[in-house]
């Protein structure tokens, strides 16, 4: 341990010690003072409203402030308080941009009015203090009521200008329009208006102003206005304020610019002044307030076991799709593009395979590349094919494998949805490929779905009505369509997996949300909501069967899913003819031979189905087994180029002289023997083409079984999805948060006595002996002192300690900028002073 450090003490007499000695108390405020910034109504607040502060806007805790004045320089950033902005629902984004047109600063009441207009409402003022609350808590407003002050980064953003129009529509004050106007040009305006002239412009701008703010003169004004005037005033009055006229505007145009309800901003444009504006609202800065969310009411109502029967159905569907995906690109799928993802090509040629459109074969491709189940597999000519993953999937319980499917869905960052569109650099998105990320999807998921779970179980939400509710939720222009978009696409993908059916919510999506509702959620907490969603959806679905129904028409029909080993036996002796609650397969001389290839004789397939059918096996069928396994093999073809040899020389005969033989260039070096110059693949195709079976053999003259060879990729992670900004902080980071940062407060603010300063100034400077004498009164007395320190590295900082105890060169004392036990030597110590009484 080096001892020029200040090290954490863990001694039970020094903790006992820094929990007698009291921290520093902030300096109380009278309730009659108002804040005079930001960083001060901070520093008021309590550690709960801190940390509601620090939760609310996560952005600001990255890194973590030193302090409160520095917390509230980052409040005010533009980027955070854009983010904090389109984050606001659309009433309290109404309450912003009202505070934006209201005096800085401004009274409760001032608002209200603003809100609730002349004739006042009572849902509006209820609501009101809500959002006032909200913007409180997320230090975009501060002060007390008679004095509220909205940030200035926010009211730059939302008062009106020629560039960007308030939200609100209205135009800029009488006093800002009149800013460069002559005097002259002010006092002729007053004049017409039917006011008496002033000695000055300011007071004939307030006098104008007091006009346009007073309901009753106002209206007596409006009553002599031309027809054509007040026609002009309406289409202006919620905006946009502003209108071009002539060098030579009309009459009823010029009465308005004579009494200054339309006054000039640049050659050619006038403009609306907000008080007049204002006025013609009723006093309401928005014509339409919006205080309460709109509901979301139900398309359909549905009995809730039909709908959880329903989702089931969807749910075995999408574990079959993700299983035949997988399978087709078993021996190794689709090549990877340059760029990145599939060419459209390999997407169509997945979808043919698949029996579905493009974008849903697009939908479940992307679903398991995020679920991790299938990815690149990094070799030279670069292949998609699946990951060792999958094998592991596959071994788990069809619930489970189906909740670990639609948790990967709710959490992805990737969108499906996008894939066929244009990016930024208008080039076309596909499946797999790059820039599919969209950080907001995992939030809208879970908006959409906890907003159908709102509904009455069973209800399946109207489409409308929920995208209402999300507009209102986050009305920002720059994501809405986004937003919207992915909305949509929720509905439809959740009822794909089974969360929903008949497009409502069922149980197992219910609990599969339970602890999906937002960001701070545990991986743990997932975990448990996903095995108890895999639970409830366990008795839904239809158990595996050991068996088939074989048909003398050479099909047999599986009247369920099928157990695993049946199923891969299976498809390697039939071919699957069509789906649907009960799968057809097809028995085939080519898949007969297709198993014998695998290494099976004729009595293992008889066996086989013997076993697993339900009935009799069919004379044709056994038929078709004997007869194809009579002829494989008779046949041997073999490496020289190639060769055939059969023990039967008509055989030979007959092959020579079929035409269809001419390609492959045979020709005869004994009685039962065959040159070719073909290759064996090729001459093996050949033949199987004119109707032979023949099989395959090694120099050593065994016949060679040929078997599918799983291919899969070296381990993959799945890709991680994009955060939509900075993560939520859980309570044990938010809690130290606000301690660092009220200990770094207290360091910078505290109050202290004279001390001798250092010649520039940043650190106290006392002599030895008075650090040392001025330690041992703060032990005796148990107050906390200010202290420069410089660490071994050369930094120097200023500290708020609490001195436990003075021995050997070293001073123990509670910490308050650390919030522990520290010791810290006495020669870094380059002053000290003691902190100013209350």
């Amino acid at each position: 341990m080096s001892t020029d450090e200040p090290q954490p003490t863990d001694s039970a007499s020094a903790s006992a010690s820094a929990t007698a000695s009291p921290r520093a108390a902030e300096t109380p405020r009278s309730p009659a003072e108002a804040p005079r910034s930001l960083a001060e109504a901070l520093r008021s607040r309590d550690d709960d409203a801190l940390a509601a502060l620090l939760r609310a806007r996560p952005d600001l805790l990255t890194p973590v402030p030193t302090d409160l004045t520095q917390l509230a320089t980052r409040a005010g950033t533009r980027a955070s308080v854009v983010r904090a902005l389109d984050r606001l629902d659309r009433f309290a984004q109404q309450v912003a941009e009202t505070l934006a047109v209201a005096q800085d600063p401004a009274s409760y009441d001032e608002v209200r009015a603003l809100i609730a207009g002349d004739e006042g409402d009572a849902v509006v003022e209820e609501a009101l203090a809500r959002a006032l609350a909200t913007l409180h808590e997320q230090a975009l407003v501060w002060g007390p009521d008679d004095r509220l002050r909205l940030v200035r980064t926010a009211r730059e953003l939302l008062a009106p200008a020629p560039q960007h129009p308030s939200p609100t529509g209205l135009g800029p004050t009488v006093a800002e329009a009149t800013a460069g106007m002559s005097p002259t040009r002010i006092q002729d305006i007053v004049t017409a208006a039917g006011l008496p002239s002033t000695h000055d412009p300011v007071s004939a701008v307030e006098s104008l102003r007091a006009l346009f703010t007073d309901r009753a003169r106002m209206s007596a004004l409006l009553d002599e206005a031309p027809a054509e005037s007040v026609e002009v005033l309406s289409r202006l009055v919620w905006g946009p304020p502003y209108g071009q006229v002539t060098a030579d505007p009309a009459r009823h145009l010029r009465w308005l610019l004579d009494r200054g309800l339309l006054l000039p901003t640049a050659p050619g444009t006038v403009v609306l002044p907000r008080e007049a504006a204002l006025h013609l609202r009723a006093g309401r800065a928005h014509r339409t307030p919006e205080p309460t969310p709109p509901p979301v009411v139900a398309a359909r109502e549905h009995r809730p076991q039909v709908v959880d029967t329903t989702a089931a159905g969807q749910a075995y569907t999408a574990l079959a799709t993700v299983e035949e995906l997988l399978k087709d690109w078993d021996e190794g799928g689709p090549a990877v593009l340059r760029a990145g993802g599939l060419s459209v090509r390999d997407l169509k040629r997945t979808a043919v395979a698949l029996d579905l459109p493009e974008p849903l074969a697009a939908f479940w491709v992307e679903l398991a590349y995020a679920a991790g189940l299938v990815a690149s597999d990094g070799e030279a000519d670069e292949r998609y094919a699946a990951t060792p993953a999958y094998d592991e999937w596959q071994e788990l319980p069809a619930p489970e494998r189906w909740a670990a499917l639609a948790t990967v869905w709710l959490t992805a960052t990737r969108t499906a949805g996008l894939i066929g569109g244009r990016d930024g650099k208008d080039r076309t998105l596909s499946a797999l490929g790059p820039h599919l990320d969209r950080s907001a999807a995992p939030e809208v998921r879970r908006r959409v779905l906890a907003l159908a779970a709102t509904l009455p179980e069973g209800s399946s939400p109207d489409p409308e009505s929920l995208l209402a509710r999300l507009r209102w939720e986050r009305p920002s222009p720059a994501s809405r369509e986004l937003r919207s978009s992915l909305a949509q696409w929720t509905l439809n993908e959740a009822e794909l997996l089974g969360v929903t059916g008949r497009g409502a919510l069922s149980t197992h999506g219910r609990a599969l949300l339970d602890a999906a509702d937002d960001d701070a959620t545990s991986p743990a907490e997932r975990g448990v909501a996903a095995t108890r969603a895999a639970q409830l959806l366990a008795p839904l679905l239809p158990e595996p069967l050991d068996h088939v129904l074989l048909q003398a028409d050479l099909t047999a029909v599986a009247p369920g899913p099928l157990e695993r080993p049946l199923a891969d036996a299976l498809a390697v002796l039939a071919d699957v003819e069509s789906k649907g609650g009960a799968t057809v397969y097809r028995f085939t001389p080519g898949s007969v031979r297709r198993a014998l290839d695998s290494g099976q004789s004729a009595s293992d397939l008889h066996t086989f189905l013997t076993a697993h059918s339900r009935t009799p096996v069919p004379q044709p069928l056994a038929y078709l087994i004997d007869d194809v396994a009579r002829r494989h093999g008779h046949l041997r073809i073999g490496a020289a180029s190639a060769y055939v040899r059969c023990d039967d020389e008509a055989v030979l005969n007959e092959i020579l002289a079929d035409r269809r033989s001419q390609g492959l260039r045979l020709r005869r070096l004994a009685p039962t023997v065959l040159a070719a110059q073909a290759d064996p693949g090729t001459l093996l195709d050949g033949l199987r083409g004119m109707g032979f079976a023949p099989a395959a053999e090694s120099a050593e003259g065994d016949v060679l079984i040929t078997r599918a060879h799983a291919r899969r990729t070296p381990p993959r992670s799945a890709p991680e999805p994009v955060p939509d900004g900075p993560p939520l902080p859980d309570g044990t980071l938010v809690g130290a948060a606000v301690r660092a940062i009220r200990a770094g407060d207290l360091a910078s603010t505290a109050p202290r006595k004279e001390a001798p300063q250092a010649a520039d100034g940043r650190l106290p400077r006392t002599t030895a002996a008075e650090t040392l004498a001025t330690m041992q009164a703060a032990v005796l007395t148990g107050e906390a002192v200010w202290i420069g320190y410089v660490n071994a590295e050369g930094s120097a900082s200023q500290r708020v300690i609490a001195p436990v105890r003075v021995e050997g060169g070293f001073v123990t004392a509670y910490d308050h900028t650390a919030d522990e036990v520290r010791t810290y030597p006495l020669h870094r110590i380059t002053g000290v002073a003691e902190l100013a009484d209350d």
